[in-house]
C-alpha cells in the first residue's frame, strides 16, 4: 500500500523547479549529488538509528556512539570514500562525537601550525586514526581570554624536554570534545617557559593515554566533565577535564610551524609569518557559520511542515479548520527564519572562497586582508549562531505544544547547536573584536588609506551620513540598490557615531568598556550588511531553473527588509530613510510572505533532507505526524507496564490512606 502523502497538493502549488533549488542550496550539482547519496545511505543503516536517542542512559548514549563511529570509519574505509564523503557521513549520522575534534581541528591545527617534520610524522596516523586527538586550549577558568591561560610547558635544558603543568585547580583543562574518555593524544595550549621568561601561549602535542590498555599516562588526571544540557544531545561527547602534574613530553612536540625553542633553550621565530595560525581560525569558523545554516535549515523544515499540517479555528459550517502557516502571524514570524537559512547558506559559500584567499596570501606573505578576515570571521560566527539559536527555539514555539515533545526533533536540535553561541569566542566578545576593527577603519578615514572589501563602503561614509533614501511606494523597497543603501547608512552612521562617541573619553579603554552595548550593536549592523551585500552578490550569478531565481529574489527581500523592520529604529536614526518609508517596508513585506506562502514546502524540500536526519515526527515529509506522534508515545520505556514501578511502595498507600505520620 502506497504512503499518503499528505504535503503533495503544498508541492503541487511551487512555482520553481525545486531538483534545481536543491543543486543551488548544496552549491553545485557535484556536491547535491554526494550529499543525497551520502544522505541515504546513512539512513538505510540499521545501525545508524537514532530515534532512541533520549531515552538511553548517559553510559548506554556514550556507548551507543562508540559504535556508530566505529561503524562509520569501517563504512568509509570499505567504501573508499572520498574526504568529501567521508565528511558528509559524519555529518549525516547526525551525533556528536570523538571524531568532531579529531577532523575539525586536531588535524587543520597540526596542518597549519606544525613545521614540516611534525606534520610528516603524525598527519598520517591522524588521518589513519592510529592515533584520536582532540583540542585543549579552554580551562576551567578561562575561555575567551586565551592569553589568560595557566597551564604552563617549562623547558628543561638538561633532558631537552618541556614539562607540561596544572599550576592551579582553574587551570585544568574544561570542555574538550572526545577528551573525557577517547582521546590518545591532544593539542595542548600551554604558557611556554625558557629560562624563566614567559613567551605566551603555544600548542603541544601531548600523548594522554597509553595505546596498549588506554590507561592515563603517569602524570595525567583525565575524565568526563558530566552531563549537559538536553537529554541524548551533546551528552554523547565525552567533553572532558584534564590535570598535568609535571608530564614530560619531547622538545619537538610543541608545533613549531610559526616558533621554535632549540636545543639550547632558546625561543625563536621561525621564518613562516606567525599570521599563518589565522587560516585554521578561519578555516574552523567558516565551518562554524556553515553548520548554522544547516541548523537553521533543519528547524525551518520541521517547523513549516508542521504548519501545514496543524489545522487551528477558523472553520465555518462545518468546514476545516485553517492551517495555521495561512495566519498571517504564523508567517511573519516563520519565513524570515527560511530567507535567513538561505542568507546563511550563501554568506557561508563565501567564507569558503574567503579562506581559500586568505591562506594563498598567506602562503605567498601577503597579510593585507587579514585584518578584515579576522572581523568577518569573528562577526559572521556571532551573528549567525546568535540568531540560529534564537531561531531554532523559535521553530519550537511555531510548532505549538507538540514542539516540546523530543520527538519533534526540536529540544535536542536546541541543545546540541546553543554551544555554538560560546565555543570558538564568546559571541558578545567576538562582537567587541569587530567593533575594535570599525572604531580602526572609521579613525583613518581621513588619511587616504582606501578602505577595501566588505568595508569599502566606509570610504563613502560621507555620502552615507547624508543620503536619503527613494522610496516613495512599497514596491521601491524590492529594489536590491535600494535596500543596499540603506543598510549601508546604517552601519556606517552607527560606527561614526562610537567613534565620535570614544573621543569624548581621555581614555580609549575606558570608552569601550562604557561603549560596549553601542559597540556591539555597531558591530551586528556591519555584519548584516555583509550578508545582505553577499546575498545580492548570489542574486547577480547565472542561476538555472524554472522560477529558481525569482524564489531567491523573493526571500532576499524578506531576508532584508524583515532585518529593516527588526531594527528600524537604527534605520530612521540615520537619516537615511524616514518613518513612512519604514512603513512602507513593512507593507511591501506583508505582500512578500503572501508570494512564500504557496511555494513554502517546496522551499524547505530543496534542503533535501531524508527523514532520518531530520528526526522529527513534525517535519515528515509526507506530513503523516499524528499516527506518528501517538505511535511514538508508546515506545517510551514508562508504557512497558501498564502499572508504575513503585505504585505499590508509593501511589497505594496515598490511595488507600496508609500513610504513617511520625510524630516530632
Amino acid at each position: 500500500m502506497e504512503a499518503l502523502d499528505y504535503h503533495a497538493e503544498e508541492r503541487r502549488k511551487a512555482e520553481f523547479d525545486v531538483e534545481e533549488m536543491k543543486i543551488v542550496w548544496a552549491g553545485s550539482r557535484q556536491a547535491y549529488e554526494i550529499s543525497d547519496r551520502v544522505a541515504r545511505l546513512v539512513a538505510s543503516d540499521p545501525v545508524f538509528r537514532k530515534d532512541n536517542r533520549t531515552m538511553l542512559s548517559r553510559k548506554d548514549l556514550f556507548k551507543d556512539t562508540l559504535r556508530k563511529a566505529a561503524h562509520a570509519w569501517k563504512r568509509i574505509i570499505e567504501l573508499r570514500l572520498s574526504e568529501e564523503e567521508a565528511s558528509k557521513l559524519r555529518f549525516f549520522v547526525d551525533q556528536p562525537v570523538f571524531t568532531d575534534l579529531h577532523w575539525g581541528m586536531f588535524i587543520p591545527a597540526i596542518k597549519g601550525q606544525g613545521n614540516e617534520e611534525q606534520q610528516q610524522k603524525w598527519l598520517p596516523m591522524a588521518y589513519k586514526m592510529q592515533i584520536i586527538g582532540c583540542y585543549a586550549q579552554t580551562e576551567l577558568g578561562h575561555g575567551s581570554n586565551v592569553q589568560g591561560l595557566e597551564t604552563t610547558a617549562t623547558f628543561d635544558p638538561e633532558t631537552d624536554e618541556f614539562v607540561i603543568h596544572s599550576p592551579t585547580l582553574t587551570s585544568s583543562k574544561w570542555w574538550p570534545g572526545g577528551l573525557g574518555k577517547v582521546s590518545t593524544h591532544a593539542l595542548i595550549y600551554a604558557r611556554l617557559i625558557t629560562d624563566g621568561q614567559d613567551h605566551g601561549v603555544h600548542g603541544f602535542i601531548v600523548q594522554l593515554r597509553s595505546l596498549d590498555d588506554h590507561l592515563p599516562l603517569p602524570g595525567i588526571t583525565v575524565g568526563d566533565i558530566g552531563m549537559k544540557f538536553g537529554s541524548g544531545a551533546y551528552n554523547s561527547m565525552d567533553n572532558g577535564v584534564l590535570r598535568f602534574d609535571h608530564v614530560r613530553i619531547l622538545r619537538d612536540q610543541m608545533l613549531m610551524g610559526v616558533s621554535q625553542v632549540t636545543r639550547e633553550g632558546k625561543f625563536m621565530q621561525s621564518d613562516v609569518p606567525r599570521q599563518l595560525v589565522y587560516g585554521t581560525m578561519v578555516y574552523v569558523r567558516q565551518k562554524i557559520v556553515a553548520d548554522a545554516s544547516c541548523a537553521l535549515s533543519r528547524a525551518v523544515c520541521i517547523a513549516t511542515r508542521y504548519s501545514v499540517v496543524r489545522r487551528q479555528f477558523g472553520s465555518h459550517n462545518g468546514g476545516p479548520e485553517t492551517q495555521v502557516i495561512d495566519y498571517k502571524t504564523q508567517q511573519s514570524r516563520l519565513f524570515p527564519l527560511l530567507a535567513s537559512a538561505y542568507a546563511f547558506r550563501f554568506v557561508g559559500e563565501w567564507l569558503k572562497w574567503l579562506y581559500t584567499d586568505v591562506t594563498q596570501r598567506l602562503q605567498a606573505s601577503d597579510f593585507s586582508t587579514l585584518p578584515e578576515v579576522h572581523a568577518c570571521t569573528a562577526g559572521l560566527k556571532s551573528v549567525t549562531t546568535s540568531a540560529t539559536a534564537d531561531a531554532i527555539e523559535e521553530c519550537r514555539k511555531l510548532c505549538g505544544g507538540h514542539g516540546y515533545l523530543s520527538s519533534s526533533g526540536l529540544p535536542e536540535l536546541f541543545a546540541v547547536y546553543v554551544p555554538a553561541c560560546t565555543y570558538e569566542g564568546d559571541n558578545v566578545v567576538l562582537l567587541l573584536q569587530v567593533a575594535r576593527f570599525l572604531m580602526k577603519t572609521v579613525s583613518q578615514l581621513g588619511s587616504g588609506k582606501k578602505p577595501v572589501g566588505t568595508i569599502a563602503y566606509m570610504g563613502r561614509s560621507e555620502h552615507l551620513l547624508q543620503c536619503r533614501c527613494e522610496v516613495e511606494r512599497a514596491e521601491d523597497w524590492l529594489k536590491p540598490n535600494v535596500i543596499l543603501e540603506a543598510f549601508e547608512a546604517r552601519a556606517a552612521r552607527m560606527s561614526v557615531t562610537c567613534a565620535k562617541n570614544l573621543n569624548n573619553f581621555a581614555n580609549q579603554e575606558e570608552g569601550f568598556a562604557q561603549l560596549a552595548t553601542d559597540l556591539a550593536e555597531a558591530a551586528v549592523a556591519h555584519v548584516q550588511l555583509i550578508i545582505v551585500s553577499k546575498f545580492i552578490e548570489k542574486l547577480q550569478q547565472d542561476i538555472p531553473g524554472k522560477g529558481v531565481k525569482r524564489q531567491l529574489e523573493i526571500l532576499f527581500n524578506v531576508y532584508a527588509l524583515s532585518l529593516l523592520h527588526k531594527h528600524l529604529g537604527d534605520f530612521v536614526a540615520s537619516g537615511c530613510i524616514t518613518p513612512k518609508q519604514g512603513a512602507l517596508a513593512n507593507e511591501q513585506l506583508r505582500l512578500l510572505y503572501s508570494q512564500v506562502r504557496p511555494n513554502a514546502i517546496a522551499l524547505v524540500d530543496a534542503f533535501n533532507y531524508t527523514d532520518h536526519f531530520l528526526g522529527s515526527v513534525l517535519g515528515r515529509y509526507d506530513g503523516n505526524v499524528y499516527p506518528k506522534l501517538y505511535e511514538e508515545a508508546w515506545k517510551d520505556p514508562l508504557n512497558e507496564t501498564v502499572v508504575p514501578d513503585g505504585y505499590h511502595e508509593y501511589i497505594r498507600p496515598i490511595l488507600k490512606q496508609h500513610i504513617r505520620v511520625a510524630r516530632l
